[in-house]
């Protein structure tokens, strides 16, 4: 409290250096330069409000003039007729705008889980992100996956607690989700300010004051006015709070605090300072606030993203390794029909120009065609991007998701000496690994849930068809195209029901096919109940020349995360030491490769790994022979191994009135549920967690609107495997093979 007027001067004149701070904070010599450019994802939950939000800044920024709403299907980032129809996002979409003199890449991310896959694409190219909150739902279940993503990347994050207009928004409840649910340290660094129970502005508490935003020019403009002395004397207690929680991370401040002996007389610029410290070491997280779609606070969210996140030049630093030479990644292959194949390139080091060649350490070479600047589906053609943007290169038709391109393969090289520490490189195969490993470039795909057959409407749009799909695959690398021998059909796998659909719909409008999907079917994966030991032999005359390969192996339990492991036995080592490393490394694909179909449904082998014993190859067999010979093998094995059925589990939360509990609860009693726990949100809503076999969950959106009238909502994520019952089993393999 403000116990004297020396104290409330000495607070006032605290709150007057902030904002001769923030003041002259934008003003920059060269805005391009590395500090000058900000790389941001956008992550939230579905509906949390990220493509608002993404519009809000593009008109602030002068970028557009008229404010594109999802509900009206104008966005900018929101580009494709799916999305617009749908009012989703689908795919993560990229675009540039300045603001304050400061350059900011903005990646616009999915809140659907069926389409996280864009996500972790988007992760790839930013050097921290904006995480949305809906401030009456608080941390929802996408919300956890999304910053787990995050945290995999190790990227720092603000939080922005969006819809603070609604009747029931709690940013005290945000707080606490945040601590709870995430284990994070939140920072509120602004507070709401209502009036007649409405949002009517924020409360600044690093500058004290209260910023009010112009209805009739839609937020354009905005003042900030004093707070009076009751909310000054509340400011200033949350301000000493904020001191006192940074000064117990940031030297520098908590060795001011001592100096002064007081925290009244700290610089200003130390707390900003601390504030942007613990954010890039992730030991804290700025909390800001506003309603994107009521047009208040996004403009002080764009302040803080240039204040707290990092700037390209002080992330990456394991780049350094290839000096001034061009390096990047890329995080994202699309398709354009006049454009032909596009890549998302994230430029580390150097420049990158048009008419470059550019090479991977998977000895593909490719040339730089034209270079455009991101913005969603448009495209401005430039002559070069430099280290810390983000563009689009027209040319390469090799690379993939995740794949690091540089300048030449002597770059490569240079720096794959540098990573190891020694002037002897390897050959081509330990560069691109050592690479990737050092450079983290493996790209998560996650697992299929469902597959479903797809058909063309005649065999003469076959050809059509494969290439549509090869080039959707590429763009999405979590939908799994695969072709069944057995049934002589393509079968796709995806995420969801959604994410197959939106695949059939973007096959008719951007490739004019209209396809036929099967029925849905679960992706059951399989698994061992007891070890089993068998042998094989394959023998065969091809071209002339006589083929000729015998093994014994086991298929067991997964031992130590190995798949493919020797017997080091005596009397096994004697055999194995006889086989060439080149045919050996044909033996242990064959063998991974067989993992991937179980003998009961098809289904990949869950923790379960190979050892081999024993194994003979006659003089001249091809090494192709010989991978598919221990495929053989495998699968003969497995086909009198006790194989079990495991089904994907996902986990729900659903919000509801409290009064629809109760027929909810006894909903899932039927489906085969395991309730985790049950919270309160608010007064009168209640969120319940739990895991559901997702076979049980068919249309179950639809169910829960039923049940509530309307009320609830529900959303759900993969969470894992259990191993199916024996009637269960029974009952999924009738079903798979649609005797149900």
């Amino acid at each position: 409290m403000l116990c004297n007027r020396s104290v409330s001067c000495r607070i006032k004149q605290f709150f007057r250096h902030v904002t001769n701070i923030r003041r002259n904070h934008s003003a920059s010599d060269h805005p391009l330069q590395e500090k000058y450019i900000r790389n941001i994802g956008i992550l939230a939950h579905i509906d949390g409000g990220k493509t608002t939000t993404t519009e809000r800044m593009l008109f602030y920024s002068g970028k557009t003039n008229v404010l594109g709403e999802v509900h009206h299907g104008n966005t900018v980032t929101d580009f494709l007729v799916q999305e617009r129809e749908r009012g989703i996002t689908i795919c993560s979409a990229a675009v540039s705008f300045d603001w304050r003199d400061y350059r900011i890449n903005l990646l616009d991310t999915p809140g659907h889980i069926d389409f996280t896959m864009e996500v972790e694409q988007s992760l790839a190219a930013v050097d921290g992100t904006v995480v949305i909150l809906d401030g009456s739902a608080g941390v929802e279940a996408q919300t956890v996956t999304v910053w787990n993503q995050a945290d995999r990347h190790h990227l720092p994050r603000v939080v922005f607690v969006n819809k603070m207009d609604k009747e029931n928004a709690d940013f005290d409840g945000c707080l606490q989700d945040l601590r709870k649910k995430l284990g994070v340290v939140p920072l509120p660094i602004q507070l709401p300010f209502m009036e007649q129970g409405k949002l009517a502005g924020i409360i600044d508490i690093l500058s004290g004051t209260q910023v009010i935003f112009d209805k009739n020019s839609h937020g354009r403009s905005y003042k900030t006015i004093p707070l009076a002395e009751a909310a000054l004397a509340h400011a200033q207690d949350k301000l000493y709070e904020t001191i006192d929680a940074l000064s117990g991370l940031d030297d520098h401040l908590a060795q001011a605090i001592i100096e002064s002996d007081s925290m009244e007389n700290v610089n200003p610029q130390l707390v900003f300072d601390a504030i942007r410290s613990c954010t890039m070491k992730q030991q804290i997280v700025p909390v800001l606030l506003g309603s994107a779609y009521k047009n208040i606070g996004v403009q002080l969210l764009m302040d803080a993203v240039l204040r707290y996140l990092p700037a390209p030049n002080e992330r990456n630093e394991i780049y350094n390794c290839f000096g001034s030479d061009f390096v990047g990644k890329v995080s994202k292959v699309t398709h354009d029909k006049q454009r032909g194949p596009l890549s998302l390139v994230r430029v580390f080091r150097g420049t990158l120009k048009k008419g470059s060649k550019i090479v991977s350490p998977k000895g593909s070479t490719d040339t730089v065609q034209r270079i455009y600047a991101p913005w969603a589906d448009e495209y401005r053609e430039v002559n070069s991007i430099g280290a810390g943007n983000i563009g689009l290169c027209a040319g390469p038709k090799s690379t993939v998701t995740g794949d690091l391109v540089a300048s030449s393969t002597s770059s490569l090289r240079a720096a794959f000496k540098k990573l190891i520490g020694s002037e002897n490189g390897g050959d081509d195969g330990d560069l691109d690994e050592v690479l990737a490993t050092k450079l983290s470039l493996q790209t998560v795909v996650p697992d299929a849930v469902y597959f479903c057959s797809i058909e063309p409407p005649s065999s003469a749009y076959q050809v059509a068809l494969d290439n549509a799909l090869r080039e959707i695959q590429r763009e999405d690398p979590s939908l799994r195209v695969t072709y069944d021998e057995t049934t002589m059909q393509t079968v796709l796998g995806g995420m969801g029901k959604l994410h197959l659909e939106i695949i059939k719909s973007r096959i008719l409008t951007e490739y004019k096919i209209d396809v036929d999907l099967g029925a849905l079917q679960i992706a059951y994966k399989e698994t061992l109940e007891e070890p089993c030991r068998g042998s094989w032999t394959a023998e065969k005359e091809i071209a002339g020349h006589k083929q000729f390969v015998r093994m014994e192996l086991t298929v067991h339990a997964l031992k130590n995360n190995e798949k493919f492991r020797l017997d080091n036995s005596p009397e096994a080592q004697e055999n194995l030491k006889m086989i060439r490393p080149r045919q050996m490394s044909y033996v242990r694909k064959g063998s991974i490769a067989a993992l991937e179909r179980g003998p009961k449904l098809g289904g990949q082998l869950m923790d379960v790994g190979i050892t081999l014993h024993s194994l003979t190859i006659g003089k001249g067999t091809a090494d192709t022979f010989i991978m598919a010979a221990t495929a053989q093998c495998v699968r003969h094995v497995l086909s009198s191994a006790n194989v079990r059925l495991m089904e994907p589990i996902m986990l729900l939360e659903i919000a509801m009135p409290s009064e629809y509990l109760n027929p909810i609860l006894a909903d899932l009693g039927r489906r085969r549920c395991t309730v985790l726990d049950v919270s309160s949100r608010g007064h009168q809503h209640k969120v319940l967690r739990a895991n559901a076999p997702l076979a049980e969950l068919e249309d179950y959106s639809s169910e829960v609107r039923c049940i509530s009238s309307g009320n609830a909502s529900v959303s759900m994520e993969p969470n894992g495997y259990v191993l199916l019952n024996e009637m269960d089993e029974e009952s999924a393999i009738r079903r798979a093979h649609g005797l149900e």
